[in-house]
């Protein structure tokens, strides 16, 4: 008689992302005669936020990119208007995470520069940036935002210097940085933070990566293996763990998986023997990591657990139209009504098509998909620039994707008036609020010294007035009723949470008893 293992288990693993699949936008949705750069610098050559997409451009006699609204789909005007202040070409874009009218781009000419975008998009020429930052002696190839701290920026050049900057000062041209970083012998090739901006981790010219002290400059880890020549390094959100990509001995591209201390890979596979770039993309709500080659028109994507064997192989999206940079909209962007949980936008040089690729999980329901969809960075600043430079290391400001729940920073209130958008901070809160969203601590000394003013109709408050105008009230009003209704969702989030954890702890002990 045959006799049957009741505790038999499928091979295959079980996961709520495995029939993700990507869906490319249609021509009308896509953006039309953008004239990407013929660059050949290895950078995603693209960013994107939910207002702005921006792109580096070709342009004679100097070095310039382009910024669309979001909406601007179809045919480009070739004549549209261009950020083109820079002397040489640009190498690299940012939006800053905390201001989606603020931008930063780093050129051959050696400087940093941060530009603000009007609230309507690009309508002239801009030459005139917000900040110039000149600190490097050779060409700037790579810049990025802090993660969690306001008006910190960081960049790196073919000078070998990581260089720590910060921005709410009152010079425009800024020479002195924070913080320069010298434990590199060749040109960085790429920067990474982890979750709260504690740790930076880099990639070299040299095939070694680094984990560094971000703060205070002192390198703490740097790995030694000589199977791996890494390009790209990724941390891999809350996991304490590092992704890289790059080639193997015999030349072979390939990813990597390392523990925090970078003794030795704990993983690694080798992809293809393509020669492009990989470049990798990781979104800490799914676990999922996203790889697209540079002149692939394929993106393979995984599922990473923090248990053996860490990475799990999804699927792969493939298409006939090669990507020559990539951009990535943040997760508030997103349209969670057709459970998008991720979206690129490539650079198709051949057809100098921008294309919107959207990552969708299938489900049969229109409503709001609370699974796939955990609490995620949101756009507020969880510490201001002298905090972090005191020391001061915080997580994510966290936000709900469910609509209605969270108003954006910069987002229309109705009647034609608008919160007031600062180009260093924060919208006007009063700071009794500001601290219960923000976990920062709020001075007695600052507030009775600080002034309120109106500027255009708009509040520009930062302690607690009584609203003078019945446009400020109306303001003021529409912004309390956001605050409640974001502090009930972080409640709700809490009662499921609390009520997922009862039916655990229950399940496992009915599971003692029997």
């Amino acid at each position: 008689m045959w006799k049957f293992n009741m505790t038999w288990r499928p091979q295959y693993r079980s996961s709520k992302y495995r029939h993700v699949f990507g869906k490319p936008a249609t021509k009308e949705n896509c953006y039309d005669g953008v004239p990407i750069t013929s660059s050949v610098h290895d950078n995603h050559l693209c960013a994107v936020n939910p207002r702005f997409i921006a792109v580096i451009t070709e342009c004679a006699g100097g070095g310039a990119f382009l910024v669309l609204s979001i909406n601007h789909t179809g045919k480009v005007d070739p004549h549209h208007p261009k950020v083109s202040g820079h002397r040489s070409n640009v190498l690299d874009i940012k939006w800053n995470p905390f201001n989606d009218f603020s931008i930063a781009s780093c050129s051959e000419d050696t400087t940093v520069k941060i530009w603000d975008i009007p609230e309507h998009g690009v309508v002239k020429n801009i030459t005139v940036p917000w900040k110039e930052l000149q600190g490097h002696s050779r060409r700037v190839g790579l810049i990025e935002w802090h993660p969690t701290a306001n008006n910190i920026i960081f960049s790196t050049g073919y000078d070998y210097q990581v260089l720590v900057w910060k921005l709410d000062v009152p010079e425009q041209v800024i020479k002195n940085p924070v913080r320069s970083i010298s434990v590199h012998s060749d040109v960085v090739l790429s920067m990474s933070f982890n979750t709260d901006g504690s740790r930076l981790a880099t990639s070299c010219k040299d095939k070694k990566i680094r984990v560094i002290d971000p703060r205070s400059g002192v390198l703490l880890q740097e790995s030694n293996c000589k199977t791996h020549k890494a390009s790209k390094v990724l941390f891999l959100g809350n996991l304490k763990m590092l992704l890289s990509t790059g080639n193997s001995h015999w030349n072979h591209r390939q990813i990597a998986l390392w523990d925090q201390d970078l003794s030795q890979s704990s993983y690694s596979e080798n992809l293809d023997g393509s020669s492009g770039v990989l470049f990798p993309f990781y979104d800490p709500d799914t676990h999922m990591l996203y790889i697209a080659g540079k002149g692939d028109g394929n993106i393979r994507y995984y599922e990473i657990s923090p248990e053996k064997p860490y990475v799990h192989y999804l699927t792969e999206y493939r298409s006939l139209l090669p990507q020559k940079g990539m951009g990535v909209m943040p997760k508030r962007g997103l349209d969670v009504c057709s459970c998008e949980i991720f979206r690129f936008y490539k650079l198709v040089t051949t057809k100098s098509l921008v294309e919107p690729l959207s990552m969708i999980v299938p489900r049969r329901s229109e409503s709001y998909q609370e699974d796939i969809y955990p609490m995620t960075a949101g756009n507020r600043a969880a510490v201001t620039a002298e905090q972090w430079i005191a020391g001061l290391d915080k997580g994510p400001v966290m936000m709900s994707l469910r609509p209605g729940s969270e108003l954006d920073s910069s987002a229309e209130l109705g009647s034609g008036s608008t919160v007031t958008r600062h180009p260093r901070g924060q919208p006007g809160l009063s700071p009794l609020i500001q601290e219960r969203l923000d976990g920062s601590p709020t001075s007695t000394d600052e507030d009775s010294s600080s002034t309120s003013h109106v500027s255009n109709g708009q509040l520009d408050s930062t302690h607690c007035s009584p609203p003078g105008t019945e446009n400020e009230l109306r303001q003021v009003f529409y912004k309390q009723q956001e605050d409640i209704r974001r502090l009930k969702e972080q409640l709700h989030q809490k009662d499921v949470r609390i009520k997922q954890l009862e039916l655990e702890i229950k399940n496992v002990r009915n599971s003692e008893r029997s």
